[in-house]
């Protein structure tokens, strides 16, 4: 068979990856704290016709010559750019600014995974929880609560929480201030779905501590960060995605042709 269809059949099967990437980053362009994704492609193997030589005394050296084989995916990368702030005068929706994510975990502080998505919520106990119920971690990485009776609660950019008593004083929640988990590599993380991400062998262990340490950034109350997806950019790249897949296409349907001329041959 002809090294070109393979060629094809390789490129359109990354192509269709990157399209797959690019429909993801779009359905999450209203994601609060998503990070979008970037397809990263590299050639496959090159086949050797004939090797490189030296210059000698009577010619000059010659070049190799190769013949490429298709391409391959690279890599997938997840780019964690800051994404826009929105503000909602909403005292629970927490934006940072900076490179930290808030970190969430069961009620003793276990099973720990980390977001920028910064809407939390009050539970029937006075926790403050994400969306699916896990627990906003603060002080020794244990739950910050709230008393029900709190009249209102107000939460500073380095992460204290405070509340308004019956008697309206002004009081710091249990296990206040919040905290930030700062990694080495944020790109070594590992998207699990709900906003979170978990830590892998290549994102370094979490370090995590007050509001700014590490340079966790600062956090912004009555805000969330909006998605990192730059529309224009994304139908940009789908307009690439769709005519490297057509041309492609074109490749194959052009060596199927030379085939079918050589099956012609004899009749």
């Amino acid at each position: 068979m002809l090294r070109s269809m393979y060629s094809g059949i390789s490129a359109m099967k990354n192509f269709q990856v990157k399209l797959d990437v690019i429909g993801n980053n779009i359905a999450n362009v209203n994601t609060y704290g998503f990070k979008k994704g970037r397809t990263i492609f590299k050639d496959l193997v090159s086949q050797q016709i004939a090797g490189a030589s030296g210059p000698t005394a009577n010619r000059g050296g010659v070049n190799p010559k190769q013949v490429g084989l298709g391409m391959q995916l690279a890599a997938i990368d997840t780019v964690h750019t800051q994404g826009s702030t929105q503000p909602t005068g909403r005292p629970l929706d927490l934006a940072i600014s900076g490179d930290g994510f808030f970190v969430l975990g069961d009620a003793n502080g276990t099973n720990r995974l980390y977001t920028r998505a910064g809407n939390f919520y009050l539970d029937s106990q006075g926790y403050i929880v994400s969306a699916d119920g896990r627990y906003l971690l603060g002080s020794g990485n244990q739950p910050i609560k709230i008393p029900l009776d709190a009249k209102s609660v107000s939460i500073g950019s380095d992460g204290t929480v405070s509340y308004v008593d019956v008697s309206g004083n002004l009081q710091t929640a249990t296990n206040s201030p919040i905290q930030l988990a700062k990694f080495n590599n944020n790109d070594g993380l590992e998207k699990v779905g709900d906003n979170l991400f978990r830590p892998t062998a290549n994102s370094g262990d979490p370090q995590i501590g007050d509001v700014g340490d590490n340079g966790t950034g600062t956090i912004v109350s009555g805000a969330l960060e909006m998605s990192n997806v730059d529309l224009a950019e994304e139908f940009t790249e789908m307009i690439v995605a769709q005519r490297g897949f057509q041309a492609n296409t074109r490749i194959i349907t052009t060596s199927d042709e030379i085939l079918q001329e050589l099956v012609n041959l004899k009749k």
